[in-house]
């Protein structure tokens, strides 16, 4: 497995295997068949309801905790510097784990300095071995970098080949923060799994449209995880770091960009009140 190194020199895969909308009752099952297929990272998060689901998977699966990269986010009605430090346990408890990999503040709303200062303190004693911010545009990402004493070591953004986030990506480059994706596969929006371009540069490589898209994150350097709940599309997705795109490919690909998100925008007052309601 391909590995991107952290400011503070952790090895992180770059490929992982989400469990975003996974019903917390298919979880177990879900990481068991990714851990058995070769994910070695799994992300979860507070809000998604299912870290008891990942960390059942994990201590069944007989794979060495050191061998397994974990990733979770503590969720903004936890946010504030005490909330933070006992969210933080309470994830430990769930995820049935002594220490997270990689912890994330998901949203930049709410009270997100004092979250993160526990998620400082619990880096220094060791509970988390990285840490780090998601949903962090531009504006909110450079402001809070430079206010904080240990710098965002990832940032987690939706990031496809119809939201590059290529700038973003040369701001987190400044700080040594590495960019994650959530949505890789756009979750099939815009015609995704039948984009003519991505289709013909499939099929030169014997590759699938989402197989392409993947790869040509990772030679960015982004870091995935796509998420699925079949077998046979989980290998699909991890089967990606045996062909490597031509400059012409990336070039073509790089042309999809819309620089406009596929979901929602964190700067609408509209989608700033709505995450207001879920403090």
């Amino acid at each position: 497995m391909e590995t991107v190194k952290l400011s503070n020199g952790i090895e992180m895969p770059i490929v992982g295997y989400g469990v975003y909308q996974v019903d917390p009752a298919e979880c177990e099952r879900c990481v068991s068949d990714a851990l058995k297929v070769g994910y070695r990272m799994i992300d979860t998060a507070q809000a998604y309801y299912n870290e008891e689901g990942v960390g059942a998977a994990i201590a069944k699966s007989g794979i060495p905790r050191k061998d397994i990269f974990l990733v979770s986010k503590v969720w903004i009605s936890n946010y504030g510097y005490e909330k933070a430090k006992a969210s933080i346990d309470e994830s430990l408890r769930k995820l049935n784990t002594d220490y997270i990999d990689l912890m994330l503040l998901h949203q930049p709303f709410c009270d997100r300095y004092g979250a993160y200062r526990a998620l400082e303190e619990a880096y220094k004693e060791g509970k988390l071995r990285a840490i780090g911010v998601s949903n962090f545009y531009p504006d909110h990402f450079i402001d809070f970098a430079n206010n904080v004493e240990i710098k965002p070591m990832v940032n987690q953004v939706e990031t496809h080949v119809f939201n590059q986030q290529v700038q973003a990506q040369k701001y987190m480059e400044e700080f040594d923060t590495q960019i994650m994706s959530w949505g890789p596969l756009a979750e099939g929006r815009n015609n995704f799994f039948t984009n003519p371009v991505l289709e013909e540069i499939g099929n030169k490589y014997g590759k699938s449209v989402a197989q392409v898209a993947l790869r040509w994150l990772t030679q960015r350097g982004v870091i995935i995880i796509p998420k699925s709940v079949h077998v046979e599309r989980m290998e699909q997705n991890l089967n990606i770091l045996d062909f490597t795109l031509s400059d012409e490919d990336m070039a073509a690909i790089a042309k999809l960009d819309t620089g406009k998100s596929l979901f929602f925008d964190h700067h609408d007052p509209e989608i700033v009140k709505f995450f207001m309601t879920l403090r």
